[in-house]
């Protein structure tokens, strides 16, 4: 019921046929985020594609400047030195038909996966798994990498991956509750621009449609694009 109330009273401060600028949408969101918890601050952009033809995808990965506050687990597929390196880095799980064996119990201890080349006919066979789940290696994403170390630092860092779902949605989090309001502007900035820049060859037409902050529990607050022009 609490809950319930928390909502309702968060709703009545936004008005939802409103586009609001970058910094009274953070102030709204920030505001309403009153769980016991630190929320994730989370941006919704809906594109004027169709991910299902290949030349409309858009993919790719953001290094957000201030980080997402929450702590990526790495997965690395190697062997030998690039084994020791990626456990050097910082790497959570690292192994090779170990943690193939792993993966195909069902034991996924990792957000992001990455492999050196040469071990990809291994985790080929791991595409069932880990394809549904986004996890797949890829090296247009440097997720399949001979810079094992490089790869890691960068997830390590606070790099998002994008990735437009069927509709043409693409989400991510973008920072927590407790972030400096200028902090989670330069990481919602930093977002929009890289999937701007990522427009597919393929996209005709208006190519982001609309745009929305929210924190874990809180409603949608509708971002106006003009902000983000050029």
């Amino acid at each position: 019921m609490a809950t319930n109330k928390r909502h309702a009273a968060a709703q009545a401060k936004v008005n939802r046929t409103q586009a609001y600028g970058l910094d009274e949408a953070i102030a709204l969101v920030k505001g309403n985020a009153t769980a016991k918890f630190d929320e994730t601050i989370e941006i919704s952009l809906s594109l004027g594609i169709d991910p299902r033809h290949a030349d409309q995808m858009v993919r790719g990965f953001v290094s957000l400047p201030n980080g997402t506050g929450k702590t990526l687990r790495v997965g690395v597929f190697a062997r030998g030195a690039k084994a020791e390196e990626a456990q050097a880095a910082g790497a959570d799980v690292v192994g090779a038909e170990d943690l193939m064996e792993k993966v195909q119990a069902g034991e996924i201890n990792f957000d992001r996966c990455i492999a050196t080349p040469d071990m990809m006919a291994l985790v080929g066979r791991l595409g069932k798994i880990l394809g549904p789940r986004g996890l797949m290696p890829n090296p247009k994403l440097g997720t399949v990498t001979m810079d094992v170390k490089g790869a890691i630092e960068a997830a390590k860092s606070g790099q998002v991956e994008y990735r437009a779902e069927k509709a043409g949605i693409v989400h991510a989090g973008v920072g927590k509750a407790s972030f400096d309001a200028a902090k989670l502007a330069e990481n919602v900035r930093a977002f929009v621009d890289a999937v701007q820049k990522a427009r597919p060859t393929g996209a005709k037409g208006t190519y982001m449609k609309k745009a929305a902050l929210s924190s874990t529990m809180g409603p949608g607050v509708q971002l106006d694009l003009s902000a983000f022009a050029g």
